[in-house]
């Protein structure tokens, strides 16, 4: 009688355990393990709580998106101010006005302190903007170029499409025949309607040879510079031009790059 008061009977051994923070019940099917072998710690009778999900946050807006913001911005105060232009609405406009000006001046300011201090980004290294280093550039970029026709004519030669009614050709050729004497360079004086030349006297009449040279137009005069190596025609220029000009594009076209002048 004492062993049946003390004991507990089997319907009662095993009450339910209450949950605790951040714990499950086991499963129903778990009872055998969980409760009477008390297995827990080999076998997953307490599951942990799933976490909540955190909400998701909103993208970033971008800074394109922020400066689109600012301008339309700016526009809308500015048309409030035409439209209703009390006193109010004129202050919000200049005073976001001011305040996107100071932005642009520290912009500005940024900019020029970084090219200060790094010579790579500095473009007016290669092309100086100052009177002074923009001379000397210059007398280099003389010297450099005049080297260059120099030694031009031995691999390239000029063709010059010109016409005897043409004003313009009359003024131009001596000023080609100057700057081809000066330099070496051989030019063949080609007439588009049949007329002499008195500064090339070896012309030739055009036969279609401009056309299979792929110069476009019927323009005078026309300048062409040909490359004997390659057998390529490189259109110089169309209309009047000064010997400082012809020289010029000769160098670039013959030794620069592409936007290395820019």
């Amino acid at each position: 009688m004492l062993a049946s008061a003390v004991i507990p009977s089997p319907g009662h051994a095993d009450e339910p355990v209450a949950a605790t923070h951040g714990v499950e019940q086991s499963d129903a099917g778990d009872e055998f393990y969980c409760r009477e072998r008390r297995l827990g710690q080999w076998f997953y009778c307490v599951r942990p709580k799933a976490e909540p999900e955190k909400p998701a946050q909103a993208p970033q807006q971008s800074a394109a998106d922020r400066m689109a913001a600012i301008t339309k911005e700016l526009d809308e105060l500015k048309a409030r101010a035409i439209l209703e232009p009390t006193e109010q609405n004129v202050i919000a406009y200049v005073r976001f006005q001011r305040e996107q000006l100071d932005r642009a001046s520290t912009f500005s300011d940024t900019w020029q302190r970084a090219l200060w201090q790094n010579p790579d980004l500095d473009y007016t290294l290669q092309r100086p903007v100052s009177t002074v280093g923009k001379r000397a550039w210059l007398d280099n970029r003389k010297a450099d170029r005049d080297a260059v026709l120099e030694n031009l004519g031995q691999r390239y030669g000029l063709f010059y499409f010109y016409a005897q009614s043409c004003g313009a050709c009359e003024i131009f050729g001596p000023i080609l025949k100057s700057v081809a004497d000066s330099h070496g360079m051989a030019v063949m004086a080609v007439s588009m309607d049949g007329g002499p030349n008195r500064d090339f006297p070896n012309y030739v009449v055009d036969a279609g040879q401009r056309a299979r040279m792929g110069v476009p137009g019927n323009e005078t005069p026309a300048l062409v510079l040909f490359d004997t190596s390659t057998r390529r025609t490189i259109p110089v220029g169309f209309g009047m031009l000064s010997a400082d000009e012809i020289m010029d594009r000769i160098f670039m076209l013959t030794n620069t790059r592409v936007g290395s002048d820019y």
